[in-house]
């Protein structure tokens, strides 16, 4: 039994692979030029002006946020989707029809979701170098705060897919709701710069959490506790992953 659930595991993953791989331009290459885009526009040219935030150079201070924007949207783009896609197309119906498992199901959409957020983050990496000398002080972090962002937004694109109903519904939450909070969140500046009533508002921001985390590991200082952030993304992963696995239990969302 459990070789049937691990080759359904690999095959869906595989199948998630082969999908954003064949359409790299559209799936890859975006993200590569909006954060080079940033590099330059915040970086270089309105960087110049800044010159340094928190004793870093500020291009190299937005450099981890930029990273963490492109994980966060490829991871919830992808699994929102193809999960979607797979609904509409009734092909889900088949993995459900199979001795395939929800968890497997599950399980199969988010890994494909986070490899196509960590190649994206890797990427941008790779294209960093040509702007900023990338330091790194604590690599658990960095890796920590990867490992965790892109599983719980690969997850959040699943209740996505879940709960929409036509294709505007899979475009809403990014816009109306992600696209905001990211950018409220920290990726080009430290929330110490902030008045005392928007410090407090941004505590409740999850994506500051993640970018500031996932900073620390590059310079050694956070606005908070690291540990308390990689507290509550644990929780919010372990929160998501139970309530999308009682949902697919239930066969919630999964016609349309």
């Amino acid at each position: 039994m459990w070789s049937i659930q691990w080759i359904a595991f690999k095959t869906i993953v595989g199948k998630e692979v082969t999908r954003f791989m064949r359409i790299w331009p559209q799936t890859l290459l975006p993200p590569l030029i909006n954060q080079s885009l940033y590099f330059i526009i915040f970086g270089a040219f309105i960087g110049a002006q800044i010159q340094e935030m928190q004793g870093v150079p500020y291009m190299s201070f937005i450099l981890p946020g930029l990273v963490m924007m492109g994980v966060i949207n490829s991871s919830f783009a992808n699994v929102v989707s193809s999960f979607f896609g797979s609904k509409f197309q009734h092909s889900i119906e088949e993995i459900l029809v199979s001795p395939t498992s929800k968890e497997v199901v599950l399980a199969g959409y988010t890994f494909g979701g986070m490899l196509r957020g960590l190649l994206v983050g890797v990427l941008i990496f790779a294209v960093a170098f040509f702007f900023v000398e990338v330091q790194v002080m604590h690599p658990f972090f960095i890796v920590a705060f990867l490992f965790l962002t892109s599983t719980l937004f690969a997850l959040a694109g699943f209740l996505n897919g879940l709960f929409a109903r036509k294709f505007d519904d899979i475009s809403v939450f990014q816009t109306f709701i992600l696209t905001p909070l990211t950018y409220f969140g920290g990726v080009f500046y430290s929330i110490e710069s902030l008045p005392p009533l928007f410090q407090t508002l941004s505590k409740f921001n999850p994506i500051l959490y993640m970018v500031d985390g996932f900073r620390f590991g590059f310079f050694g200082f956070s606005d908070v506790n690291v540990w308390m952030s990689l507290a509550f993304l644990s929780t919010c992963c372990l929160g998501l992953g139970l309530l999308n696995w009682e949902l697919l239990r239930r066969g919630y969302g999964l016609r349309v």
